[in-house]
């Protein structure tokens, strides 16, 4: 991975123009091409960036990077560099899913129809740019659903199907890809969130799934 420190202008074209004003920036250049560049605000997102696959060019005052297919074009013009280093990361490990975590995304995609009525699997891992999501179904009418699964559905989890979300409905095909955070426990914050921004949540018992249990009973008054 490289790492550049740098006051820079970065400008992208492509299905729009964005110019980013000249400003200190740390731009990431990773071994598969992905480049992004990032404030020293705005949290975990990037200003801006290019996914892979791309083709990086060197120029005599920054750098151009091109999707290898398409027309987009990140061009970031250095002004100043303060540091430019190049770490070795080793071999990526995959992320490894919490126990819990597994088991019920192998129990659900059995039995998708716990996260709604009419619910099929179409795939397990369903790959996006910045990471797959759980499970992706499809409902009775055969409109697509996004299936986020934790073991404790937090904030973050929301924030993170949301991110997904705003992936894949880049497909015209799939713009009205609907979402579900399945949980054992949906935190209170969370359900507020998730409704905020139309995401259904839904709790499950694994013991439940499994048939290890009966669900509870509830008495109505």
């Amino acid at each position: 991975m490289r790492l550049i420190v740098a006051r820079c202008e970065v400008r992208y074209t492509g299905r729009l123009t964005a110019v980013l004003p000249e400003a200190l920036r740390l731009v990431m250049v990773k071994s598969d091409g992905s480049v992004m560049v990032h404030a020293d605000t705005g949290g975990y997102k990037p200003s801006n960036w290019m996914t892979a696959p791309t083709v990086i060019e060197e120029t005599p005052d920054g750098m151009v990077v091109r999707k290898l297919r398409g027309e987009d074009r990140l061009e970031i013009r250095i002004a100043e560099v303060v540091s430019d280093s190049e770490h070795d990361m080793g071999e990526a490990a995959a992320l490894e899913k919490d126990g819990v975590e597994a088991h019920l995304q192998e129990a659900l995609a059995a039995a998708p129809e716990w996260c709604g009525e009419g619910f099929r699997l179409v795939r397990r891992e369903w790959p996006t740019d910045i990471g797959p999501v759980d499970l992706m179904c499809r409902d009775s009418e055969d409109g697509w659903i996004a299936v986020e699964i934790k073991r404790i559905g937090t904030i973050e989890a929301v924030e993170q199907l949301t991110r997904y979300l705003e992936r894949i409905r880049r497909d015209p095909a799939m713009a009205d890809c609907r979402g579900i955070l399945a949980a054992q426990c949906v935190k209170p914050q969370a359900r507020v969130l998730a409704d905020s921004r139309g995401i259904a949540w839904v709790e499950v018992d694994l013991d439940v799934l499994r048939g290890e249990r009966e669900p509870d009973l509830t008495l109505f008054a």
